[in-house]
């Protein structure tokens, strides 16, 4: 295996950490979300985490087809996501900032993936690693807008 094959595979165990703790997160948003924009932060939150883990699926498929182990086991994945933990009583506003910081982390190592699959010509991790960052420039969008509110 090629030293930028291992840098793709690298990138995407990462994004497959990150993202399983973006769900984490955004599951306990969902559960623990109060106040009067329950209703509409409820539904988002399980929409968010529900596309997730059909996304989370892939990814870490992609990291089998290019002949690796995927991350798994919740404290091996909270390790290499390294994902600061929100607490269970948080307000909505404190839920929302906590899961754009988290959604920005992820932009952020989707992005690197991204670079390291067009250097190793890997147009199939690309153009995953494209539909992933679309999806959560959205979702950042959508929750950087409830903020303005």
């Amino acid at each position: 295996m090629s030293t930028e094959s291992d840098q793709v595979i690298i990138a995407l165990r990462k994004v497959v950490a990150d993202s399983y703790a973006l769900l984490g997160q955004t599951h306990l948003c969902h559960w623990n979300v109060r106040g009067p924009s329950f209703f509409s932060l409820h539904i988002a939150f399980e929409e968010q985490y529900t596309e997730l883990f059909t996304a989370i699926d892939e990814i870490a498929e992609r990291v089998r087809a290019l002949g690796a182990l995927a991350p798994g086991g919740l404290s091996n994945l909270a390790d290499m996501a390294g994902t600061p933990e929100l607490k269970e009583d948080a307000s909505s506003s404190e839920m929302v900032k906590h899961l754009c910081e988290l959604n920005k982390n992820l932009v952020t190592d989707l992005n690197h993936a991204r670079e390291y699959a067009a250097e190793a010509g890997d147009n199939q991790t690309e153009d995953l690693m494209i539909a992933r960052l679309q999806v959560h420039e959205k979702t950042l969008w959508m929750l950087e807008s409830f903020l303005e509110g």
